[in-house]
């Protein structure tokens, strides 16, 4: 016998409907009757259950309401059975009920299977199925509902837009919008709010205007829904004093219209209006005190935080919800308050908020934050969540990259089943933070096959990896994703793009770049460009495009004055450098931090002007650093000034004992000027006290494989034949008037042996390995960790000249392009 689940009246035969409604209605009166004998306290009766239905269409369609609350299709399909049984299936109300339930239990094909069968339709059939269409985003159907339909009223019109809105195409929403009003279709205020909604969604406020004329026009806007739409519309687009204008004049306002105008305050940091107004509401939920809490959290105000959560705890009328406890989370979410978030953990247990997804990230982002790495993994396996967001996941990251062990964080990411592209970035950045850029690189290659298409955030994280490690091949093959993926245009992604390419060695594609984001560029791209133009020589270059910039009315950074300073370091423009530093001081007013002292002293120093650079250093209103005394000791050095030398020397190892920089500077400038005991005895003290020299090296990439070079290498399988053409090389660039500079040779050997240490220096070495390596013509790129000596660097200009190739040296400070017997930085290095 069919039978049929039918909520509080349990399972009832179907046998005739009429049988059905009279036991009921007796069921009815006595659960009425026992209800007021379990509540005699009260002090009046409570409302006995609504009526049971008395015809047999309102029977089965109060029984499909029941089912759908349950969310129960088989008690729903066995309905539609007795329906078509009982002969009832030819009427409009009880198909229309039929529908709406097979939509909203997701059975779409169900409901449109009845809408095809149904002998009469009416408006009200044909909306129903066209917004469950709609708002599943099947808009192919949609449409052609839309098409078909006899007569389309406003609800047909809002329901193709509410789909839109849901479906977040907004664009298609306004259009559809824009159409209804051109065809005067009226409008209600159901597609005021959705459109509302829409020019919200893409902060189009020249849109959102029109629609709030349109809206004051049709005499819309005393709907609160729709003013208070209207009050979302405007705080989204920016347009806070509109918005206040819109509140201002409300008739009515609810709390939603309260609660909105204190979240715009909130969002702007003006927590003087936001309270001002959460004083002046007679009524307030837990939104309302939920969105100043957040409020306060966001902006760094932690303690305002938890000062205004213990006011709620007083206010007895209303309990704290998931979000309030999510936010308070995050206000704790430093050592210094992990007791007092394992209270509010204990709250959250005893209120039964633990299973909330936004509560559990909150947790293990406390946790992880607060250094309880292994609380928050068990709170993780506990909670076996896969919706773990990325302010959880990117703390569970930074703590364990704080413990320099990255594989737990890379096994959580591995876990996670919905992993979105903000999930993918963290790990990216992760690995570009502790340093493993292979790791980083194939993450992003998995990512591209396999996973979310990158955001702006992403290539600018994976960029990053490229300039660091100086990789032009796989910048190039980045680029090209981000074309393609429509990224390349995000001013992030392209100064990436400007520091990559300029890292890389090519300064004419950085300069394409940036000349390709003339409308877009911010500081940041101003900087990376005249800081890039520096670093390859190009000064004046550089100074005039900050003359540009300032031209505009940019405000440069103190990183923008780093980068112009160093620009007239390297070309050496002694008092322009005076004058930009005493516009940075006075016009801007910025302070100067020890990048820029050790700019100045390195201006001062490498134009010969020794004692200016030490009173410099002497007068700054900081303790000078390690790289002040450097810069000058360097300077000391080129200039031959042993005596100035020997202070910096003294003055840079009391701040660095280990620093070998210092005791080989000093050790080579006595070398330079014959003081071989000197020397020795430098070089002594530094093995006494087992400080090691830097090794220098140099590297060449071909074809995808790093090639890494030391002073008289001799373990590259190839030795034999790169040492064979650095042989011939040394004596073709002798016959074009190169003479070896064995002066740079800081010890005390024979000229031949000096002259040959110098033919096999590192970069020497890779540039062979390079010209016998790559076709003819091709530009050749090499990466040196110390600054190239005087000799390689006169060496390479005849090589240049010699082989008609352009060579691009970058060493420790800059880039050397040599040209036809030339280098950018016109030996002025």
């Amino acid at each position: 016998m069919a039978r049929l689940y039918s909520g509080n009246l349990g399972m009832i035969p179907l046998k005739n409907p009429y049988q059905l409604l009279k036991k009921a209605r007796e069921e009815h009166h006595t659960r009425g009757q026992q209800h007021h004998q379990q509540h005699p306290s009260f002090g009046r009766p409570s409302s006995p259950p609504p009526p049971p239905p008395t015809f047999p269409s309102d029977f089965y369609a109060y029984h499909l309401q029941t089912s759908l609350k349950a969310r129960d299709p088989l008690s729903g399909k066995s309905i539609h059975a007795r329906i078509i049984k009982a002969g009832l299936h030819m009427g409009v109300f009880l198909m229309n009920n039929l529908m709406t339930f097979y939509a909203k239990t997701g059975s779409l094909s169900e409901a449109h299977r009845v809408f095809d069968e149904m002998p009469v339709r009416t408006k009200l059939s044909w909306n129903m199925i066209l917004s469950a269409y709609a708002k599943q985003g099947r808009f192919d159907v949609a449409l052609r509902i839309f098409d078909e339909m006899p007569e389309r009223d406003s609800v047909s019109w809002t329901a193709m837009i509410v789909g839109y809105n849901q479906m977040g195409r907004f664009d298609k929403a306004i259009r559809m919008f824009v159409k209804m009003v051109s065809d005067k279709i009226p409008t209600t205020q159901f597609t005021a709010t959705s459109i509302l909604a829409s020019c919200a969604a893409i902060e189009g406020l020249d849109i959102g205007r029109k629609v709030h004329s349109f809206v004051v026009k049709h005499g819309l806007g005393s709907y609160v829904s729709v003013a208070n739409s209207l009050l979302n519309m405007y705080a989204k687009s920016g347009d806070q004093k509109t918005a206040m204008v819109v509140f201002d004049r409300m008739r009515l306002k609810n709390i939603s219209s309260w609660n909105s105008m204190i979240s715009l305050h909130v969002q702007s940091g003006r927590f003087d209006l936001a309270l001002s107004l959460f004083e002046k509401m007679t009524e307030r939920d837990i939104v309302s005190w939920n969105v100043i809490i957040a409020g306060y959290n966001q902006h760094g105000f932690d303690m305002e935080a938890l000062a205004f959560f213990s006011n709620l705890l007083q206010d007895y009328s209303l309990k704290p919800d998931k979000f309030t406890m999510a936010s308070i989370l995050s206000a704790c979410a430093n050592p210094e308050k992990l007791e007092l978030g394992k209270q509010i953990h204990a709250q959250i247990i005893r209120n039964e908020f633990e299973n909330s997804v936004a509560v559990g990230n909150a947790l293990i982002s406390m946790y992880a934050k607060c250094g309880a790495l292994e609380v928050a993994k068990k709170i993780l396996e506990r909670s076996r969540t896969s919706s773990l967001n990325v302010i959880a996941f990117t703390a569970l990251l930074d703590g364990y990259i704080k413990l320099g062990d990255i594989n737990p964080a890379r096994q959580i990411f591995d876990s996670l089943i919905n992993r979105d592209v903000v999930a993918w970035t963290a790990m990216i950045v992760g690995y570009v933070r502790n340093g493993l850029n292979n790791d980083a690189l194939e993450l992003f290659r998995l990512m591209i096959g396999e996973g979310p298409k990158p955001n702006n955030y992403t290539f600018a994280a994976i960029l990053s990896v490229s300039s660091t490690m100086a990789s032009l091949g796989h910048g190039k093959q980045i680029h090209a994703s981000a074309i393609r993926l429509g990224e390349v245009m995000s001013i992030s992604v392209s100064n990436s793009l400007i520091s990559m390419y300029s890292k890389g060695g090519s300064i004419s594609a950085a300069k394409k770049v940036f000349n390709l984001i003339y409308r877009f560029r911010d500081t940041v791209s101003w900087t990376s460009m005249i800081i890039s133009l520096a670093q390859h020589g190009l000064g004046e270059e550089s100074i005039e495009l900050f003359e540009t910039m300032l031209g505009l009315g940019m405000k440069p950074d103190h990183i923008t004055y780093v980068g112009v300073l160093s620009a007239c370091t390297h070309v050496g423009l002694v008092e322009q450098g005076r004058s930009y530093y005493n516009m940075m001081r006075n016009v801007h007013k910025i302070e100067p931090t020890l990048s820029h002292y050790a700019c100045m002293i390195d201006l001062f120093g490498r134009a010969g002007l020794l004692q200016e650079a030490f009173h410099f250093i002497e007068s700054m209103p900081i303790e000078p650093d390690v790289v002040a005394w450097g810069s000058l000791l360097s300077s000391c050095k080129v200039h031959r000034n042993v005596g100035l030398a020997k202070v910096a020397a003294e003055r840079l190892l009391l701040i660095e004992p280990e620093n070998s920089g210092a005791y080989s500077a000093l050790a080579n400038l006595y070398s330079a000027c014959g003081k071989w005991e000197d020397a020795a005895g430098v070089r002594k003290s530094m093995k006494d006290r087992g400080v090691k020299k830097e090794q220098g090296f140099s590297w060449v990439q071909i074809q995808n494989t790093v090639h890494v070079f030391g002073v008289e290498d001799g373990v590259h399988p190839e030795k034999d034949a790169i040492y064979k053409m650095m042989e011939k090389i040394w004596k073709e660039i002798k016959k074009l008037g190169f003479i070896p500079d064995t002066q740079s040779v800081l010890h005390d050997l024979e000229e031949e042996v000096k002259e040959e240490i110098l033919r096999h220096h590192s970069e020497k070495l890779a540039i062979a390995f390079g010209l016998i390596s790559t076709p003819e013509n091709t530009t050749l790129r090499i990466m040196k960790n110390l600054r190239v000596c005087n000799d390689c660097h006169s060496a390479i200009k005849f090589i240049s000249k010699l082989v008609g190739r352009e060579i691009i040296v970058r060493d420790a400070t800059r880039f050397h392009h040599f040209r036809n017997g030339s280098c950018s930085c016109r030996d002025y290095w």
